[in-house]
C-alpha cells in the first residue's frame, strides 16, 4: 500500500510539474519553473529529467529551455479524438456557426473548471480569452454556469469548492451564495447568460449538453459583444442552440462518452 501510496505521488508531482510548464505558454527555463514550483531544486530537476528523457518535455540545451514534448502532443491528439465532444460536434458548431455569424464555444468541466475543446469565429472576429485547449473559470462564464446549473446535487458542493470567486468585472458573482441563486434561475429558464462577468463587453448565452439522463456532458454557447448585441437578442437563438446540443448529446451517446466525475474523487498526492 505504501509502495503504491508513493508511485502515486511521483506521477502527481510528475503531472503538476507539466501544468506547471503549460501553464507558461512559452519555452521556459528551469528558474522560472522553480520560482512556481512547491518542490525543492533537486525534486524539481529529477522530475523534469524524467520528463525530458519519457518525450513528455523537450529541453533545448542551447537556450536553456524547457517545452512540452512530442509524446505528450501525440497523447493530447488521441485523447482529444477519443475523449472530447470536438470530433462528434465538428460539423454541428460549423452549422450553428454559419447561421448566428457570431462566435461559437464548446466547452466541458475539467476537474470544476471550463475546458474549451473547441471555438468557430464569428464573421466579424473579436478578441477574447477563450481558445481551444485553455481553461476557464465556471463561475463566471456561461457555458460554466450552465453546466454547473445541471450538475448533479451529489457533485455540485465539490465543484464549487474549487471555484476561486476572483471579481474579473463589476459584474461578477463573487459569493457561493449568489452563484446558487443564478443556478436555480438558470435551471428554471433553461439556459445560462454570461453578462459581462468574466471580460468587459463580452456577453453570450449557453446551454448544457446533456445526456439521456440528465448527465453533463459538456456544453454550447454562442458569444458575442455588447457592442453589436445585447442579451434579448441572443435569448432568441436559444431553440437552436438546444437543438445543436441535443444532437450532439444524441450522436454523443453511440460513442458512450463519459459524463462528469466527481472532483473529490481525483485524487492528489
Amino acid at each position: 500500500m505504501a509502495a503504491g501510496s508513493a508511485a502515486d505521488g511521483t506521477v502527481a508531482k510528475a503531472l503538476e510539474v507539466l501544468d506547471l510548464v503549460a501553464a507558461h505558454a512559452r519555452p521556459v527555463r528551469f528558474s522560472d519553473l522553480l520560482a512556481d514550483s512547491p518542490y525543492p531544486k533537486a525534486t524539481l530537476y529529477r522530475l523534469l529529467q524524467t520528463l525530458v528523457s519519457q518525450r513528455m518535455l523537450a529541453f533545448d540545451p542551447d537556450r536553456g529551455l524547457y517545452t512540452l514534448g512530442i509524446r505528450l502532443v501525440r497523447l493530447a491528439h488521441v485523447a482529444w479524438q477519443q475523449s472530447s465532444l470536438a470530433p462528434i460536434a465538428r460539423p454541428h458548431l460549423d452549422r450553428l456557426s454559419a447561421e448566428v455569424g457570431e462566435t461559437v464555444h464548446l466547452a466541458q468541466l475539467d476537474n470544476g473548471q471550463v475546458l474549451y475543446v473547441d471555438k468557430r469565429n464569428a464573421r466579424d472576429p473579436v478578441r477574447m480569452y477563450s481558445q481551444a485547449g485553455k481553461v476557464g473559470p465556471a463561475y463566471c462564464t456561461g457555458v460554466g454556469k450552465a453546466m454547473l446549473a445541471y450538475s448533479s446535487e451529489g457533485l455540485l458542493p465539490a465543484i464549487l469548492a474549487q471555484q476561486s470567486w476572483h471579481r474579473f468585472t463589476d459584474k461578477t458573482l463573487t459569493t457561493r451564495d449568489a452563484l446558487e441563486r443564478e443556478l436555480a434561475h438558470i435551471r428554471a429558464r433553461g439556459y445560462a447568460f454570461d453578462d459581462e462577468e468574466h471580460e468587459p463587453g463580452i456577453i453570450c448565452v449557453a446551454l448544457p449538453i446533456l445526456s439521456s439522463n440528465g448527465g453533463v456532458l459538456g456544453a454550447l454557447s454562442v458569444t458575442s459583444t455588447t457592442a453589436r448585441t445585447d442579451l434579448s437578442t441572443l435569448a432568441t437563438l436559444v431553440p437552436t442552440i438546444r437543438e445543436i446540443a441535443q444532437t450532439i448529446a444524441q450522436e454523443t451517446e453511440t460513442w458512450r462518452f463519459p459524463e462528469e466525475s466527481a472532483p473529490s474523487l481525483r485524487k492528489r498526492a
